[in-house]
């Protein structure tokens, strides 16, 4: 269908205003030719797009329909052209994401996104899996849980299950599970973890008293050093085990929950938001 992109600027301008009056203003027209532009769409495409109603405008079905396809379409088209002039604008995407997963998995494959979307600026910010999504201005948070978090919008990205790890000194007296009740076991925040790995091995669990930490990072370093065994979803931790920095215990392995890119409920996503959510979940399911 042959329709004027002039008729469908105009409408998707005041379809973002709902007012003909403040399209005319944004687009240097009157009111009048913004007014004619859509009902010269509305007859080319045999439908009404907006209600009359008594303070502006009111889209229809149909309007509603139409409006998010030629945002996107529109952005997508200033984009391109912004790269033609030399001059793209930059758009800042801003992720908080859990430091185990920023090192173990996200930031080697950073370089592919940045080479796909050279103009999107990200800021990370790392943290412990505490996270206020609205009070710290975040596009999105990856966090490591069960998918349950009031008032978000998650997408599943990896699974990562734990295993016991520890320095190659302390690995050589630690020949079966039952080894672990005599040495010291480093633990997160999360007081379950420990239980529900004795319970997988068929053993009693211990009573776990090693050093706390609020970081998977600091745990590993701490049992790279010999402070103890840890409980890690080695699979985050891969460098540090094909160097022989630390060494896998045994194959029983739990899962006690998953990594999840989230955001607000409430919170439109916007292109630049689209393209990064629809990388990062192509990565985490080819890995």
């Amino acid at each position: 269908m042959d329709l004027p992109l002039n008729a469908l600027r105009a409408f998707e301008v005041s379809a973002r205003h709902l007012s003909f009056t403040r399209a005319a203003v944004e687009l240097h027209l009157t009111q009048t030719a913004v007014s004619q532009h859509v009902k010269n769409l509305e007859a080319r495409l045999g439908v009404q797009l907006f209600r009359r109603v008594p303070r502006g405008l009111a889209l229809t079905d149909e309007g509603q329909a139409l409006l998010p396809v030629l945002v996107e379409s529109f952005e997508r088209i200033a984009t391109t052209l912004q790269v033609f002039k030399g001059k793209q604008k930059r758009e800042v995407l801003s992720i908080g994401v859990v430091g185990t997963f920023a090192v173990g998995w996200l930031l080697p494959r950073l370089r592919d996104f940045q080479n796909r979307h050279p103009f999107v600026e990200l800021r990370l910010l790392t943290n412990n899996n505490r996270v206020d999504l609205a009070g710290e201005g975040l596009d999105f948070a990856i966090r490591f849980g069960d998918g349950n978090w009031h008032g978000t919008a998650a997408l599943p990205l990896i699974n990562a299950p734990l295993a016991p790890v520890c320095a190659p000194a302390l690995a050589e007296r630690i020949r079966q599970p039952k080894d672990l009740s005599r040495e010291v076991l480093l633990r997160s925040y999360r007081s379950d973890e420990w239980p529900t790995w004795f319970a997988a091995a068929g053993l009693p669990a211990p009573l776990v008293s090693g050093p706390m930490f609020d970081s998977s990072l600091v745990i590993a370093d701490a049992a790279a050093q010999g402070a103890g065994v840890a409980l890690l979803p080695t699979r985050l931790f891969s460098s540090a085990l094909q160097s022989g920095r630390l060494v896998r215990l045994f194959d029983v392995e739990v899962q006690v929950g998953q990594y999840w890119l989230t955001r607000l409920g409430t919170r439109k996503q916007s292109a630049t938001m689209r393209a990064f959510s629809d990388w990062i979940t192509a990565k985490a399911a080819a890995a």
